[in-house]
């Protein structure tokens, strides 16, 4: 199969051309097929992320030739700029209370539906959107299918002021580098306000709920990257086709 030939480790260095055209052309398999859990009427979480956008303009497009009717909570500006930009109706979880759905990607989902996000640096509106939703629908790769979570850098999200001491205390627990996210050697800043520090764990967390709460407890932490009993259904993206995968006795089952 073409997909099998292509790098999966998205950790290495680039793919070919060749290869990043299949897997976005994955990518966009994926977000279109999230679609179908969106009704009319329903009030839905935008995520943010390189397969969700194709979530997104495909709502779009049913919204401008099919009628659709829906309402958007963006989890990021980049997310909101792209609704807007294909007229879909957006509000804010202040005016509409709880969300009917949340579609959004991951970096990194195991066979509990836990996930790492946080790669785009929106990992605090994206759990804010996903805890007001009555269910959350995952849109990925099969790339990001793993055993155990953590080959994938944890994103934690801490205050400009305490960035050093929680990035200090977070090196104490874990085994590989801390680091501060930057763009253009500057720090990366959230759309918080906030700093990113991307935590080399390993593929060793194997139990994320312990691993939050730990974090969450540090002084200057704003919000991890560990989604834990909040994704309902994963749609699984790879060479052989989409594969929706359910949770047992979630929301969706």
């Amino acid at each position: 199969m073409i997909y099998n030939i292509c790098n999966r480790n998205y950790n290495s260095p680039i793919l070919t051309g060749h290869c990043m055209a299949v897997v976005e052309d994955l990518k966009k398999e994926a977000g279109i097929a999230a679609c179908k859990y969106v009704k009319n009427g329903m009030k839905i979480g935008l995520g943010t992320g390189s397969t969700v956008k194709y979530t997104i303009i495909e709502l779009g497009r049913r919204i401008a030739e099919e009628d659709l009717q829906i309402m958007g909570v963006p989890t990021s500006e980049v997310t909101k700029e792209l609704a807007q930009s294909l007229n879909i109706p957006l509000s804010d979880l202040a005016e509409i209370g709880k969300l009917d759905l949340t579609i959004d990607g991951a970096d990194e989902f195991d066979p509990n539906y836990n996930l790492i996000k946080g790669g785009g640096g929106a990992l605090t509106r994206e759990k804010i959107v996903a805890l007001a939703s009555n269910a959350m629908v995952v849109v990925a790769d099969d790339r990001k299918q793993v055993s155990t979570l953590g080959q994938f850098p944890l994103p934690v999200e801490v205050t400009v002021s305490n960035w050093e001491s929680v990035k200090e205390q977070i090196s104490h627990i874990c085994p590989g580098d801390v680091n501060l996210r930057e763009t253009t050697e500057v720090p990366f800043v959230t759309d918080n306000g906030g700093y990113i520090l991307d935590c080399n764990f390993g593929p060793m967390i194997s139990k994320p709920d312990v691993l939050e709460k730990r974090i969450n407890a540090f002084e200057g932490v704003v919000e991890v990257g560990l989604f834990v009993g909040i994704c309902d259904v994963v749609i699984i993206s790879s060479s052989s086709g989409i594969k929706t995968s359910t949770k047992p006795n979630g929301r969706l089952s």
